[in-house]
Protein backbone atom coordinates (compact mmCIF):
# COMPACT_ATOMS: atom_id res chain seq x y z
CA UNK A 1 0.00 0.00 0.00
CA UNK A 2 1.03 3.30 -0.36
CA UNK A 3 1.76 5.55 2.30
CA UNK A 4 2.89 9.15 2.46
CA UNK A 5 2.96 10.43 5.66
CA UNK A 6 3.78 14.36 6.68
CA UNK A 7 4.84 14.88 10.30
CA UNK A 8 6.56 17.99 12.40
CA UNK A 9 3.45 20.52 12.18
CA UNK A 10 3.19 22.55 15.16
CA UNK A 11 2.45 25.93 17.02
CA UNK A 12 5.71 27.95 16.97
CA UNK A 13 6.42 31.48 17.38
CA UNK A 14 7.24 34.27 14.33
CA UNK A 15 10.98 33.55 14.06
CA UNK A 16 11.03 29.97 15.10
CA UNK A 17 11.82 26.99 13.08
CA UNK A 18 10.62 23.99 11.80
CA UNK A 19 11.36 20.85 10.23
CA UNK A 20 9.08 18.70 8.69
CA UNK A 21 9.07 15.58 7.56
CA UNK A 22 7.29 13.41 4.48
CA UNK A 23 7.49 9.41 5.17
CA UNK A 24 7.06 7.41 1.97
CA UNK A 25 6.63 3.65 1.39
CA UNK A 26 4.98 1.40 -1.30
CA UNK A 27 6.99 2.99 -4.03
CA UNK A 28 10.53 3.15 -5.19
CA UNK A 29 11.23 6.73 -3.61
CA UNK A 30 14.63 7.54 -5.58
CA UNK A 31 12.72 7.26 -8.79
CA UNK A 32 10.01 9.87 -7.75
CA UNK A 33 10.57 13.86 -7.21
CA UNK A 34 9.46 15.46 -3.70
CA UNK A 35 7.18 17.97 -3.57
CA UNK A 36 6.36 20.64 -0.65
CA UNK A 37 3.01 22.57 -0.89
CA UNK A 38 0.78 24.41 1.51
CA UNK A 39 -2.53 25.83 1.30
CA UNK A 40 -4.21 28.14 3.90
CA UNK A 41 -7.59 28.82 4.52
CA UNK A 42 -9.50 30.11 2.00
CA UNK A 43 -6.68 30.19 -0.54
CA UNK A 44 -5.45 28.08 -3.40
CA UNK A 45 -2.82 25.21 -2.88
CA UNK A 46 0.78 26.86 -4.02
CA UNK A 47 4.25 24.88 -4.20
CA UNK A 48 6.78 25.77 -2.03
CA UNK A 49 9.74 23.97 -2.85
CA UNK A 50 10.55 20.39 -4.51
CA UNK A 51 13.57 18.39 -5.03
CA UNK A 52 14.52 15.96 -8.00
CA UNK A 53 15.13 12.46 -8.30
CA UNK A 54 19.05 13.15 -8.06
CA UNK A 55 18.67 15.60 -5.25
CA UNK A 56 18.46 18.88 -6.70
CA UNK A 57 16.19 21.35 -4.71
CA UNK A 58 14.30 24.12 -6.57
CA UNK A 59 12.20 26.66 -4.43
CA UNK A 60 9.22 27.83 -6.43
CA UNK A 61 7.88 30.64 -3.85
CA UNK A 62 10.08 33.67 -3.74
CA UNK A 63 8.58 34.25 -0.60
CA UNK A 64 10.45 31.50 1.24
CA UNK A 65 13.40 32.07 -0.36
CA UNK A 66 16.48 31.76 1.62
CA UNK A 67 14.12 30.54 4.81
CA UNK A 68 12.97 27.10 3.57
CA UNK A 69 15.28 24.32 2.48
CA UNK A 70 14.21 20.67 0.94
CA UNK A 71 16.20 17.79 0.89
CA UNK A 72 16.11 14.36 1.20
CA UNK A 73 17.34 10.85 2.28
CA UNK A 74 16.76 8.10 0.37
CA UNK A 75 18.30 5.27 2.36
CA UNK A 76 15.02 6.27 5.03
CA UNK A 77 12.73 7.02 2.20
CA UNK A 78 11.95 10.41 3.57
CA UNK A 79 11.98 13.71 2.55
CA UNK A 80 12.17 17.41 4.60
CA UNK A 81 11.36 21.06 4.91
CA UNK A 82 13.40 22.89 7.14
CA UNK A 83 11.96 25.97 7.78
CA UNK A 84 13.51 28.75 9.46
CA UNK A 85 12.67 32.56 10.37
CA UNK A 86 9.04 31.62 10.05
CA UNK A 87 6.06 34.05 9.68
CA UNK A 88 2.23 34.07 10.57
CA UNK A 89 1.95 34.22 6.62
CA UNK A 90 3.30 30.67 6.67
CA UNK A 91 0.81 29.35 8.77
CA UNK A 92 -1.21 26.40 6.42
CA UNK A 93 -1.34 23.00 5.98
CA UNK A 94 1.65 21.53 4.65
CA UNK A 95 1.08 18.63 2.31
CA UNK A 96 4.22 16.06 0.60
CA UNK A 97 3.49 15.09 -2.66
CA UNK A 98 5.21 12.49 -4.58
CA UNK A 99 6.07 12.69 -8.55
CA UNK A 100 8.02 10.47 -10.75
CA UNK A 101 10.50 12.06 -13.29
CA UNK A 102 10.45 15.27 -12.05
CA UNK A 103 9.88 18.28 -10.42
CA UNK A 104 6.51 20.52 -11.34
CA UNK A 105 4.79 23.92 -9.96
CA UNK A 106 1.58 22.14 -10.84
CA UNK A 107 -0.02 19.96 -8.07
CA UNK A 108 -2.39 17.92 -10.41
CA UNK A 109 1.42 16.42 -12.13
CA UNK A 110 1.84 14.71 -8.44
CA UNK A 111 0.55 10.82 -8.44
CA UNK A 112 0.48 10.96 -4.59
CA UNK A 113 -0.48 12.99 -1.16
CA UNK A 114 0.15 12.68 2.39
CA UNK A 115 -2.79 14.02 4.62
CA UNK A 116 -1.08 17.24 5.40
CA UNK A 117 0.29 18.40 8.72
CA UNK A 118 -0.75 21.92 10.31
CA UNK A 119 1.78 24.67 10.89
CA UNK A 120 0.56 27.95 12.66
CA UNK A 121 2.98 30.51 13.02
CA UNK A 122 1.42 32.86 16.19
CA UNK A 123 2.59 36.48 15.84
Amino acid sequence: EVQVVESGGELVQAGGSLRLSCAVSGFTFDEHAIGWFRQAPGKEREVVSCISIVGAPLNFSDSVKGRFTISRDNAKNTAYLQMNNLKPEDTATYYCAVRRRGCSGMHSLYDYWGQGTQVTVSS
